[in-house]
């Protein structure tokens, strides 16, 4: 069979992006891409500014370059404290950050306007009292800056936690979720299997508690190896239900990262569903592939299995897209990745694949 590929159009997660420092409700002013954002917003701030002040061409390219070098050298002094100061900040209140950071700007912003007034003095008016008004306009200025850039932060993180903490409790309610069907369809299984295949019946009984201590585990993130293995206590028990008619393909590069840190449940769901809403649908049942392919970055994970439509009974039932939109959700906020899982939908055939990244490091914790 011939994997269909949906990737052609879509990025694969970058490692690193959804990693943060635990510095409260500050981003990590230690990061390369937070300090390019930082870079770029103070220079189109700088552009604003020199637009309100000069009247001219070369007025305008002179007040953006001073203008320019004097926000740039702010910004980036006030991220170096913030970024040394990161762990002592993580212990404080909001409100307790919010004074410090805009103490060190304000402060650092007065240096700043003090070195630039030295620099740039006229000898023939060397009174405070013209640069008073310079000294007050900066230190307006910069103010205002931080205490919307404060404020921009705090919300931020605030909606990043309630999202976090949805996605979490998704994630419990998925874990205590035990079908009733596929449990009572396991114990009668068992019990037909107890006086006539008793090693059979106990495997299938070991396996069931692997899938309920699984289940019953309040752990967001496991190992590959286990994932795997949960996934193969999952189709045992089903093979002992279905027999002949589920037939499984195992396709797993021989060098995978078994101890590689990933979401939990992100691939026995996806089987259960492949079994549920499309071999267990065929008379004739089917095989289910799992495919794993190790590549330069990431793991291209793929699970395709055979479909049969029926006029008034679509194959994406509830159960499968509640099972997708949680997966989709829970690796959108541990890869911050737009679009995790792509599908490919034919006739004969329902393939899901999603990219896991192979740095660890890119795993929000």
């Amino acid at each position: 069979m011939r994997f269909l590929d949906p990737t052609d159009r879509s990025r694969s997660p970058q490692p690193g992006a959804a990693s943060q420092a635990a510095t409260g409700f500050l981003p990590d002013f230690c990061d390369n891409q937070t300090i390019f954002l930082i870079v770029l917003i103070v220079e189109l701030l700088a552009f604003v500014l020199a637009l309100a002040q000069g009247r001219t061409l070369e007025r305008f390219w002179t007040e953006l370059a001073l203008t320019s070098l004097f926000m740039q050298w702010v910004a980036l002094a006030v991220a170096l404290v913030l970024c040394h100061c990161r762990r002592w900040l993580a212990r404080l209140r909001p409100s307790a950050v919010t004074l410090v950071a805009f103490g060190v700007a304000q402060l650092i912003t007065l240096a700043c306007s003090l070195a630039a007034l030295w620099l740039g003095a006229d000898p023939s008016d060397p009174s405070a009292s013209a640069m008073l008004p310079v000294i007050i306009g900066d230190q307006a200025i910069s103010g205002i800056i931080t205490l919307m850039a404060l404020r921009y932060f705090y919300v931020q993180h605030q909606w990043k936690q309630q999202v976090q903490a949805e996605a979490r409790a998704r994630l419990r309610a998925l874990q205590a979720r035990i079908h009733p069907h596929f449990l009572f369809n396991t114990l009668n299984t068992i019990a037909s299997l107890i006086r006539g295949q008793p090693d059979q019946a106990e495997q299938a009984v070991l396996a069931l508690a692997d899938l309920l201590r699984s289940a019953l585990a309040q752990r967001e993130t496991i190992a590959l190896r286990e994932e795997l293995e949960l996934t193969r206590h999952y189709l045992a028990i089903e093979s002992l239900r279905l027999g002949a008619r589920l037939r499984v393909d195992w396709r797993l590069d021989p060098d995978l990262p078994l101890d590689l840190p990933i979401p939990a449940l992100v691939l026995q769901p996806l089987v259960e569903n492949a079994i549920h809403h499309g071999i267990q649908r065929l008379p004739e049942g089917g095989a289910l592939t799992v495919q794993i392919e190790r590549r330069a970055h990431d793991l291209r994970i793929t699970v395709v299995n055979p479909r049969q439509r029926v006029d008034g009974d679509p194959f994406r039932g509830p159960g499968q897209h509640l099972a997708q939109d949680n997966i989709r959700q829970r690796l959108q906020l541990a890869y911050a990745t737009r679009d995790p899982l792509h599908i490919v939908e034919t006739p004969d055939w329902y393939q899901v694949t999603f990219i896991l990244p192979l740095s660890s490091g890119s795993l929000a914790g």
